[in-house]
């Protein structure tokens, strides 16, 4: 038995809500003064963030756990997400444990021989937490009853039994069969974990929730499970968790009229700007976009590569867990072509600066395959050169603005997750028309175009706000004077669960202590 009480938000799918509702709860407590932590033993994301390691140093832990940790007004560390798989390419993925990149893997591999050492680093993490906090919010991943993955399910199945969890299921309306999906899950659950449930959340849904009361009767009835919620579809705008939170993408060949961030904001297409980011085959820290979406009048389109750029004012080149192939995918659908024709502000961030570049040389490290030399996108004056050595930093950096940030000033916080260093092609290059470092080490700016490894650079306000004043100038529209009022993605994830879940009908009323 754990120092800690712990809740598994567990779901009968992926992407039915699991990370909202987990911080939504971290904050709700956290505000009626419980000492809580995020947990998740098992994440799969190419979003991550830095944290710090049970040794003190920095290391990488999924978004939803560092989002969650920032909820539950705690610090985050690798403890909240020991084990990360971040997938690269080919079949593999790359496998961090307590924070460090351990070994580039297949499934196969990663079960036969690095599975005991992943759950004894997820057993020893949770109980860290638990001699520290009162309450452990653990999040599942995908569906809690994989019946072919049972016997290695380190997110819910193993999670519900070390960390000795109560389980509340979440369960997407949206997609249709909610009840079925419901009723099945708990089927297939094993004894032990069917006998751990404490409820069911309905989430996403539209509509009066009157309606859905003879289902929730009828399933209550059948099942022996409460359902204590029904969540309103209604996004308090947390970071996103992986790729399946992308907008959908539906547009035709060469047209990008979907998938669409920042369009529901009121201001009329007319007086917007859209900034375009190419839907990368390996896309990672998308976020970073995130803090432009939120902008009144920002569109933010993810584009599939055979996009024109003619419907664009702006383009973003975000992360990438696999640089050299997204490259080379740019490439064969013509982008790169497109992009070097594009007259408008430029922006790469990490594995899109690296991918701006003259040229990527070492690109074996960084791609599937034997090439030493790839040839980049040429926008930026500089090299890089790939090596195993990764660097995982928190990061405060100066803001000398220039190109597309050009007047931003005084610093700028986030954090670095990179393989390779870059630097000028020659030294004639830095030239008045080249900036060097105008937003941390290794940055470059060129007129209109930017390549820096600071991911997180969109939540500084002088950096966001030269950029977008830049797209609205370089379009020639008038930024809209509207500005956002909502609260804190994190209090609107609290009210979500405050709102809408009974906590008591589930048996964990007595996780919200004498504040209740």
């Amino acid at each position: 038995m754990s120092d800690a009480e712990t809740v598994l938000v567990a779901g009968t799918a992926s992407h039915v809500g699991k990370s909202t509702l987990a911080a939504g709860l971290c904050r709700l407590l956290a505000r009626r003064g419980v000492d809580v932590a995020p947990y998740k033993a098992q994440n799969m994301s190419n979003n991550a963030r830095v944290a710090l390691t049970p040794g003190g140093e920095w290391g990488e832990v999924g978004v939803s756990q560092h989002v969650q940790a920032r909820a539950a007004e705690t610090v985050p560390t690798t403890d909240m997400n020991p084990v990360l798989l971040k997938p690269r390419g080919g079949g593999e993925s790359q496998l961090i444990v307590d924070g460090e990149a351990v070994a580039n893997a297949p499934a196969s591999t990663y079960y036969d021989e690095y599975w005991d050492e992943a759950r004894a680093a997820a057993v020893a993490a949770h109980e860290r937490l638990a001699a520290d906090h009162d309450v452990i919010v653990a999040e599942g991943a995908g569906s809690v009853a994989e019946i072919n993955l049972r016997d290695r399910d380190l997110a819910n199945v193993e999670c519900a039994r070390f960390a000795d969890a109560a389980i509340l299921i979440a369960v997407d309306i949206e997609r249709g069969g909610a009840f079925a999906s419901l009723y099945g899950t708990l089927e297939l659950l094993p004894d032990d974990l069917r006998e751990r449930v404490c409820g069911a959340v309905i989430t996403k849904f539209r509509g009066d929730p009157a309606l859905l009361e003879p289902g929730i009767d009828e399933i209550e009835a059948r099942t022996g499970v409460p359902v204590v919620g029904v969540v309103p579809h209604d996004d308090p705008g947390l970071p996103a968790e992986d790729s399946l939170s992308l907008p959908d993408e539906t547009a035709g060949e060469g047209e990008s009229e979907e998938g669409v961030l920042g369009d529901d904001d009121g201001v009329p297409d007319g007086e917007s700007v859209r900034i375009g980011v190419p839907r990368l085959p390996r896309i990672s820290n998308f976020t970073d976009l995130e803090p432009l979406a939120r902008e009144p009048g920002i569109r933010v389109a993810y584009l599939p590569l055979d996009a024109a750029l003619n419907g664009v004012d702006a383009a973003v080149l975000p992360g990438s867990k696999n640089t050299v192939d997204d490259l080379l995918a740019l490439r064969e659908a013509g982008f790169d072509e497109r992009l070097r024709a594009f007259d408008g502000p430029v922006v790469g961030v990490c594995g899109g600066y690296q991918i701006l570049g003259e040229r990527l040389v070492g690109a074996y490290v960084e791609g599937v395959g034997d090439r030493e030399t790839v040839p980049g996108v040429g926008l930026l004056p500089v090299e890089t050169e790939f090596s195993t050595e990764k660097r995982v930093e928190r990061v405060t950096c100066a803001v000398d603005g220039a190109g597309p940030i050009a007047g931003a000033e005084g610093r700028a916080t986030g954090y670095e997750i990179r393989a390779g260093r870059t630097r000028l092609r020659c030294e004639e290059n830095e030239s008045s028309s080249v900036a060097t470092e105008p937003l941390g080490a290794e940055s470059v700016a060129a007129d209109r175009v930017l390549g820096t490894y600071l991911h997180g650079l969109f939540e500084a306000e002088a950096v966001r706000e030269a950029f977008v004043e830049r797209v609205f100038a370089s379009a020639g529209r008038t930024r809209p004077d509207a500005g956002r009022t909502d609260r804190s993605p994190y209090e609107r994830a609290a009210d979500l669960v405050a709102d809408n879940v009974d906590l008591a009908a589930a048996g964990l009323g007595d996780l919200l202590g004498s504040a209740e």
